[in-house]
């Protein structure tokens, strides 16, 4: 634990003195150097710790009769070593991605904080420290955003981001307060010890979900991603995406599973409900964006729905003593979590890498990338394979989990669970196959094709810096889903200090095969599957020139007949989704097209034209925002009172509250 406080203190430092030397030119290299040490430090503690007893520290700051308790177990483990693996690839990316960036004195200073906080969030042991934490690296994250302010599109985003923050910290503060109740001890160990009522238990739990899922974007709060993510640096991005949303799981899981004690079956309603709903949404979405980090953002929240399913699965089955069961649901939850991290960080990394290139990220202006990005677009493609969970990729591993997790929940005896979770289930097969279908579509307007501007003809390749981050977390989605063994394994004292279980140890199964039950019921063996796919392909390669012409010969496109129609006759990104627009959006967004037709002899081209509403914010957010502008345009008024008014306006509020309390008494 020491070293983990020293690693924060080193970074909150690095923050301090980039104060001061974020406009020399070596302040990037070397504050995303130290950054950069300080997270690879932090990460092998992680990595050595999660088995080990767990260790506490109190330290004198805060509230003088509390302290700051700080504490490492092996759910702070867990997620240390997803933290500091997605800062220190940031790190190693930013080193070559920041000299691009036109005002390092708005990155420099708040980028060392946000580790720091997200850090200190996932080791704080009382109220405090965890309020405290979290408002610092919700504080720190809303700076980055505003990195580039001013663009209008950031300045909104930013008060977006802000605005749900604020609420996700309020939600949370409530939830400790029940939690505390009235001894005012906000030590976690003394809130384990303070039981609820039912009725408190499921008020705690909806603040807990609207706290921490706010934060991770669970649906319907999650409608400050989609405009963050694009606003912010691409390594904020990624850190935002992959990892923050991970600090809000963590909260989830913290209070869930261990302050709120021994949970009842129905305590997994939200998550399952939830996670459902917005892993089929959020996938929909990303399939109607051509913006490619809008549609990198709106994935995070479809993955952040299928975590959350593992976790109200892991409820469940803890709520009616199935340990083993729980052991397997939270340990696919966190191994999604860990996958998440990797593939979502390669994509924003291969997004910046884009608008490093070309200046645009609409997929609609691009094109053609593949023989002038070679190196980055092959991350981008094993990223994209990862997290549309083709096998043998890491994705697929751990999505497999939940399915099996699905697969043992009739030994549920609620009967309203046993209806519930086959339901979730389609939504998570769907998701998966629309996943696929999304980054086909992100990959192919991206980097397949012909170029359609004049900047993605003359693209470059990304430095070896941003390359080397990329083919990390490339190569890590590929060995994390070849051997899931290894990280099942380590992951096991978190089941067994959280839900009492464990999976059997895959390390005693032969043939590097994962089990996640009984051998009788089913087994994946990642490296066969990889070994069958080489063979294959090998062969069918073998086949076509043995069997077929060894002349290469080039030849124009096929242009349906029509030459000189140019780049436009191509495949776009928005035809390539209009099949699956059509189907769902219909229904989901209320989607239309227009086509505009030009009268015969008019040499201008058709215009096809599509309207989408989002309904979250048409039917939620809108009318709180014109009620909040009604409101502020009628209080207006009061400023124009004469003295006369103002006075009898005093008088009347005054004769009303003692009416009100005369009929309270």
């Amino acid at each position: 634990m020491p070293t983990v406080l020293a690693c924060i203190t080193g970074l909150f430092v690095v923050s301090a003195l980039s104060l001061f030397l974020a406009r020399h030119r070596a302040a990037t290299p070397v504050v995303y150097g130290a950054c950069l040490a300080i997270s690879l430090t932090l990460c092998a503690v992680s990595l050595l710790s999660i088995g080990q007893t767990s260790s506490e520290v109190v330290l004198p700051l805060g509230i003088p009769w509390l302290g700051a308790h700080f504490r490492l177990d092996p759910l702070s483990c867990a997620f240390l070593a997803i933290i500091n693996f997605g800062a220190a690839s940031a790190s190693l990316y930013a080193l070559g991605y920041g000299r691009h960036e036109a005002e390092p004195a708005r990155v420099l200073p708040f980028y060392p904080a946000f580790l720091a906080a997200m850090n200190l969030v996932v080791v704080a042991y009382d109220a405090y420290s965890f309020l405290f934490s979290w408002e610092l690296m919700s504080l720190a994250s809303w700076a980055l955003v505003m990195a580039r302010h001013r663009a209008a599109k950031t300045a909104y985003a930013g008060f977006v981001y802000l605005i749900m923050a604020g609420f996700g910290t309020f939600a949370l503060l409530f939830a400790f307060g029940l939690l505390a109740g009235t001894h005012g001890d906000y030590a976690f160990a003394a809130i384990r010890e303070h039981h609820l009522s039912p009725g408190l238990a499921g008020l705690v739990l909806v603040l807990a979900v609207g706290g921490a899922g706010s934060k991770a974007g669970l649906a319907p709060l999650h409608v400050w991603l989609p405009l963050a993510h694009p606003a912010a640096p691409s390594h904020v991005s990624a850190l935002m995406s992959g990892v923050m949303t991970k600090v809000a799981i963590y909260a989830f899981i913290r209070i869930a599973f261990d302050l709120m004690g021994d949970p009842s079956w129905w305590w997994s309603l939200p998550a399952l409900l939830l996670g459902g709903a917005t892993a089929a949404i959020g996938v929909l979405y990303a399939l109607m964006e051509t913006d490619l980090k809008r549609v990198l953002a709106y994935s995070t929240i479809e993955n952040v729905g299928i975590i959350f399913i593992a976790i109200g699965l892991a409820l469940a089955f803890k709520a009616n003593g199935l340990a083993g069961a729980a052991a397997l649901a939270l340990t696919a939850a966190l191994f999604h979590a860990l996958n998440h991290m990797l593939f979502k960080s390669a994509l924003f990394f291969g997004a910046g890498t884009v608008i490093v290139a070309t200046g645009e990220q609409d997929m609609e202006r691009l094109g053609g990338l593949i023989p002038r990005m070679p190196v980055s677009s092959a991350a981008f493609l094993a990223a994209s394979m990862a997290i549309s969970a083709l096998p043998p990729f890491n994705g697929f591993a751990s999505e497999w989990l939940i399915f099996q997790s699905i697969l043992v929940s009739p030994q549920l005896p609620q009967m309203g669970l046993k209806l519930l979770v086959p339901a979730v289930g389609v939504l998570l097969a769907l998701a998966a196959a629309l996943a696929a279908a999304c980054f086909v579509r992100a990959f192919g307007g991206t980097y397949l094709g012909r170029p359609r501007t004049t900047a993605a003809a003359e693209a470059h390749e990304a430095d070896r810096w941003s390359l080397a981050a990329m083919l990390i977390c490339a190569a890590l989605c590929l060995l994390a889903g070849l051997f899931p063994g290894i990280i099942i394994d380590w992951l096991q004292p978190v089941p067994a200090a959280f839900v009492a279980g464990h999976m059997p140890p895959q390390a005693d199964i032969p043939w590097l095969s994962i089990v996640p039950v009984s051998a009788s019921r089913s087994s994946y063996n990642g490296l066969l599957l990889f070994g069958f796919v080489v063979a294959a392909a090998c062969l069918a390669a073998a086949m076509v020139h043995r069997f077929a012409s060894r002349t290469v010969r080039k030849a124009p496109f096929w242009d349906c007949g029509y030459p000189g129609l140019g780049v436009v006759a191509q495949y776009s990104a928005t035809s390539l989704a209009q099949p699956i627009r059509r189907v769902f959006a219909t229904v989901a967004f209320a989607a239309r097209e227009q086509v505009e037709m030009p009268a015969p002899g008019d040499p201008r081209p058709a215009t096809l034209r599509r309207f989408l509403r989002d309904p979250v914010w048409d039917f939620m957010y809108a009318p709180i925002a014109s009620a909040v502008g009604a409101a502020a345009t009628l209080l207006n008024h009061i400023q124009f009172f004469t003295i006369r008014r103002f006075l009898s306006f005093v008088f009347t509020a005054l004769v009303v509250l003692l009416v009100v309390l005369a009929l309270w008494g």
